[in-house]
C-alpha cells in the first residue's frame, strides 16, 4: 500500500531538512543512516548499505561455478622451498 504524504521543506542550520513520518519510515526500512542521489529530477532517500552486503552469497555463487580460483599464481621462493612445510 503506497502511502503520499506532503511535507514541507525546513530550514536547519545552513541546510534544509523534511520530517519523514514513522509510517513512512518503518514502509521503507530506513534507520539511523541513509543514502541520497538525484535521479532524474527526484530526491531517493534508501537505506545505507553496509559494506561488503552481500558478498558471503557472491562468494558462494562463485564457488558453485567454480569461479573461486586465484588468476595468477605466486611464483614461490627458495624460502618457500627450503623453509616453509605444506
Amino acid at each position: 500500500m503506497a502511502i503520499t504524504v506532503r511535507s514541507k521543506v525546513v530550514k536547519i542550520g545552513n541546510s534544509r531538512g523534511i520530517r519523514i513520518p514513522h509510517a513512512l519510515l518503518e514502509q521503507a526500512g530506513l534507520s539511523d543512516e541513509v543514502e541520497m542521489m538525484v535521479e532524474e529530477n527526484k530526491l531517493i532517500i534508501r537505506s545505507a548499505r553496509l559494506s561488503r552486503q552481500g558478498w558471503e552469497a557472491q562468494f558462494t555463487a562463485m564457488s558453485e561455478h567454480a569461479d573461486d580460483q586465484l588468476l595468477d599464481q605466486a611464483p614461490s621462493t627458495q624460502w618457500d622451498e627450503d623453509e616453509w612445510t605444506w
